[in-house]
């Protein structure tokens, strides 16, 4: 168990084991036959199906509903008797239709009557949802298409050491508008291949009403957004992925629900807590939305049935769960300083989002064993990534997202020659033993409007007028130098995996805003300019370059499978080395001093430089001569962990990192 594994977790034994009795009790009380997965299927009882005779069956779940009818273009949105529903028993209703009452392609739309009033809804399960260009409004739409897809390739397989290229279908297109599924596919999805990433996490793919969310505001949780094409697109984007080795990770959203009662699940048969806490716990102060209700048994099946829902239908490698933080804590972790473990198994705890997190990933681990979970979690729960028959919740990973809060900090409130490398070593390498994790520089956030990139914080407005070859400025030369290196550091010090957010590998200009009211619904900075980074007398593909040759390395060499040891930690001259299984990562964060024959102790052999973040094939000077062996010195150095009994003498240049690696 986890507490057998840390001694701080003792004291809590009791809380642990009674939440691990928990978790069992729910799950063998769901299971059929001993499996998970076969008392998940509320998708295919609910919503509307096809029967083996052509004909149509349609259920929803509405326990305060005293009149359900099903309106659309088939009956001109009138509500007749030949499309009421019936109630068959415990909430539910049901209607039959035979085959020629629906076509493909028509809109619907669910009119419920309740106690003291009614309105139009979109079915809690429809799977397909589409807005009308000039009212806006949400309808579900038919989806029977004539050919199912059949796919030609099996899934990508287990990721022990993710490398993950986090994107948005919509902003990936150069031209100012949403992009789609199949312009991904064939433009921007061979650029991930050619970099190297091999898993790609998928954003804003459920059905949300507005668009600059970034598909974080919910409604419809089993529709795939429309707005960027069809179920058959996207499947076959998912398909070309697995054909290239590339996994295909869904940035999923069960942390809350957008608060609309016309496109979601507000009030949906007139009352407030269908699948919602009640009162004010069903409310999430800041994000403005709805709270699931993970205790109820209605609302635990919905999103199970939905985590099953998207890896049968679309072949997906696994999830990123958004929002862990909010769902775990009562208080939604906010303005909350986790410090101690009594945070994590006290009365502030919403046990029942942890036992529905528990069985979402016991489910998708029965579903497919080699899918890949990740928990996006800023309090830092003890056992969150930690395996179930541990005492822990089950994710395979979870992000390390103070790493990025750092960097920024370091930019943005540190002189150069303040930065401390203990201080980096330690914030980048503090991760827990027996859980793994995802690190990243900068992913989506790190964007958004009200933020900045590390490549503006380094730039600023020097972006627009320096980023030429041509131009001189030592404020660029910084930003190019840093840009490498942080991400060299990051990489390189990472637990399990790494991150990067589309177009940051070469630095994007500027940040990410989607098109509301405030910028007169403009797309100018909702997209990618990947063009930026393919012409030579840009600076650009320089750090595009460094990006595809950092990540080739961790790739080839396979380092993420040991963990990294520190060598040298000069707070003096702002050196840090550090060893990565074979090979050895310098690092001289010195703005103005270089240093010739820069002794530190290390393991005997013969050393070759192979990645050199100076290289004018990176944008660097060539101030290191990479062709040269470096051989080993016996006796160790003053510099050093005082390990190893030879050393290295190198030349650092200031501002720059290599990697070197033991000839065999």
């Amino acid at each position: 168990m986890i507490y057998d594994h840390d001694k701080w977790l003792l004291p809590y034994k009791e809380a642990i084991d009674r939440r691990h009795e928990r978790i069992s009790a729910l799950r063998d009380r769901i299971s059929r036959d001993g499996r998970l997965s076969e008392g998940i299927n509320n998708h295919i009882y609910y919503g509307l199906h096809r029967e083996a005779d052509g004909s149509w069956v349609f259920r929803e779940w509405a326990p305060n509903a005293t009149r359900i009818y099903l309106v659309g273009e088939f009956n001109n949105w009138r509500r007749s008797d030949a499309y009421a529903l019936h109630p068959c028993g415990d909430g539910n209703w049901e209607i039959r239709l035979p085959a020629m009452f629906l076509s493909h392609g028509e809109l619907y739309k669910l009119f419920i009557e309740w106690p003291g009033g009614a309105g139009e809804r979109i079915p809690a399960y429809a799977t397909r949802a589409v807005q009308d260009p000039e009212t806006k409004l949400f309808c579900a739409q038919v989806w029977d298409p004539a050919e199912p897809y059949r796919w030609e390739h099996k899934r990508a397989g287990r990721r022990e050491h993710p490398l993950i290229y986090e994107c948005h279908i919509g902003m990936s297109s150069e031209q100012e508008k949403v992009a789609t599924f199949e312009e991904f596919r064939t433009t921007v999805l061979p650029r991930i291949a050619d970099l190297g990433y091999d898993t790609i996490q998928i954003m804003a793919l459920q059905e949300h009403p507005y668009y600059g969310s970034f598909g974080y505001q919910v409604a419809n949780f089993y529709a795939l957004s429309s707005r960027f094409g069809t179920p058959e697109e996207f499947k076959r984007l998912v398909d070309d992925a697995h054909g290239r080795g590339i996994a295909v990770v869904m940035d999923i959203v069960h942390s809350h629900s957008v608060d609309n009662e016309a496109e979601g699940l507000g009030f949906f048969d007139g009352r407030e807590d269908l699948y919602f806490y009640r009162g004010p716990q069903g409310r999430h102060p800041a994000w403005g939305s709805r709270c699931f209700d993970y205790g109820k048994d209605e609302t635990l099946y919905f999103l199970l049935s939905n985590c099953k829902f998207w890896m049968t239908e679309y072949m997906l490698d696994g999830f990123r769960f958004d929002g862990v933080t909010s769902m775990l804590y009562w208080d939604h972790g906010l303005g909350k300083d986790f410090c101690g473990y009594d945070n994590y198994f006290n009365a502030g705890v919403d046990e029942n989002a942890v036992s529905y997190l528990a069985l979402a990933n016991m489910l998708i681990h029965e579903i497919c064993p080699d899918a890949l979970t990740i928990a996006e979690d800023v309090s830092g729960m003890a056992g969150l990534a930690a395996p179930f028959g541990e005492g822990g919740v089950g994710f395979d990973f979870r992000m390390s997202m103070g790493v990025a809060d750092n960097w920024i900090k370091w930019i943005k409130t540190l002189r150069d020659e303040q930065w401390s490398m203990g201080e980096i070593w330690w914030q980048l390498t503090n991760k827990r033993d027996d859980e793994k994790t995802i690190s990243y520089a900068e992913c989506h956030d790190q964007a958004m409007v009200g933020d900045k990139t590390i490549i503006f914080r380094l730039m600023d407005a020097q972006m627009y007028t320096s980023m030429n070859t041509e131009s001189k400025s030592d404020v660029v030369d910084r930003g190019m130098a840093l840009h490498k290196m942080i991400r060299l550091a990051t990489i390189g010090t990472c637990g399990d995996g790494y991150l990067n957010f589309m177009g940051n590998e070469f630095g994007h200009p500027e940040w990410i805003d989607f098109p509301r009211e405030g910028n007169g619904w403009s797309y100018k900075y909702a997209r990618r300019q990947w063009s930026l980074a393919d012409p030579d007398y840009l600076r650009y593909h320089f750090l595009r370059d460094f990006d595809k040759a950092m990540v080739g390395l961790v790739r080839k060499n396979g380092l993420l499978v040991a963990k990294p040891e520190l060598l040298v930690q000069d707070e003096e001259k702002k050196i840090l080395v550090f060893r990565r299984k074979d090979c050895i990562f310098v690092f001289n964060f010195n703005a103005t001093s270089s240093f010739a024959d820069y002794g530190f102790s290390a393991p005997d052999g013969v050393w070759k430089v192979i990645l050199d973040s100076d290289d004018a094939a990176f944008g660097g000077f060539s101030r290191v001569n990479g062709k040269v062996d470096h051989f080993s010195i016996a006796g160790a150095s003053p510099n050093g962990n005082g390990k190893y009994d030879h050393h290295l003498m190198l030349y650092l240049p200031s501002r720059t990192a290599m990697v070197l690696k033991k000839k065999q």
